[in-house]
């Protein structure tokens, strides 16, 4: 399961549309949007690279000697919906199912939402049964992966003593702290053990992309903390947006874009990890969590 993406501007408006539970965006909002997209090449690579990373996973869990797959692709805010997936696989013939969302961490207003879309369909119609992966932040292969995306952009500075590497991820409405929810906890898991492997003389945490909701959202924002690492001395950083696992509006504008303009601003050298998208070392990783999953059998596991 993935978040889904515009496969052209036409699509934004119904995209948009449908993020918002159904209320249009004003014109204002649809033209920053529409100026986004625009200015990474008009489309993002999220759809393709989405794919790629599915028929990869595919090809790896059809190799592996294990239980053979077969592999479907539901998106949350475009089509194939997640529950025109689940009704192909109850179509199929399929009984059993690993339910993973491309996002590392968990979230109650995330990755249990993808969950719900897929359980209630399976409910409705009679299967399959699902057994979900909640999250695989700290599987240890994702971190190696991780940890070398991160040491290839410090690679690029002569000195790297004195080199802040940001951690972030898409940040949600600070209201998931008093449901007590993991997301926030799980982000700096995965980021203090990438620096423990490392040997991270410096690095900090940060949230991105945050909604125009009307309510505080988890904080402080890239590029606020770009600003006061600035103020603190720092000229070298490195940007390691370890929720992500795509390029993607989010990564391609948010990032090489409006924090690289703000880096430059501000006598700063931003250096971005590469994303992961289909990397083979990374959907091994993915085949790893699946088979772990699979292997525990009962949903309630």
């Amino acid at each position: 399961m993935a978040y889904g993406t515009p496969r052209s501007l036409d699509e934004v408006l119904p995209y948009y549309t449908h993020i918002r539970r159904g209320h249009p965006p004003t014109q204002e909002q649809l033209d920053d949007l529409i100026g986004r997209y625009k200015a990474i090449g008009g489309v993002s690579p999220l759809t393709q690279i989405t794919d790629a990373q599915a028929q990869g996973l595919a090809d790896i869990l059809n190799q592996d000697g294990g239980r053979p797959v077969k592999m479907y692709l539901g998106m949350k805010h475009t089509r194939p919906f997640i529950e025109e997936a689940v009704e192909e696989m109850h179509k199929d013939g399929i009984r059993e199912a690993v339910g993973l969302v491309l996002a590392p961490h968990y979230s109650t207003m995330s990755i249990k939402l993808y969950q719900k879309h897929a359980e209630e369909k399976s409910n409705q119609i009679g299967g399959p049964k699902f057994w979900f992966v909640n999250q695989w932040h700290m599987h240890p292969r994702f971190l190696k992966v991780l940890a070398n995306r991160v040491q290839d952009a410090l690679n690029q500075f002569k000195d790297q003593s004195d080199v802040m590497v940001v951690f972030s991820a898409h940040s949600l409405p600070e209201r998931i702290l008093k449901m007590g929810d993991p997301y926030p906890e799980q982000l700096r898991e995965s980021g203090d053990a990438v620096a423990t492997m490392l040997g991270l003389k410096h690095h900090c945490f940060a949230w991105q992309s945050a909604g125009q909701t009307g309510e505080p959202w988890l904080g402080p924002d890239l590029l606020d903390k770009l600003k006061s690492l600035r103020a603190e001395g720092y000229q070298n950083v490195v940007s390691c947006s370890q929720g992500f696992v795509s390029d993607h509006l989010e990564i391609l504008y948010d990032i090489d874009i409006e924090a690289q303009a703000l880096a430059r601003e501000i006598g700063m050298w931003l250096v971005r990890t590469k994303q992961m998208n289909d990397d083979p070392e990374f959907l091994t990783a993915l085949a790893e969590v699946v088979r772990e999953r699979e292997a525990k059998g009962d949903p309630g596991a």
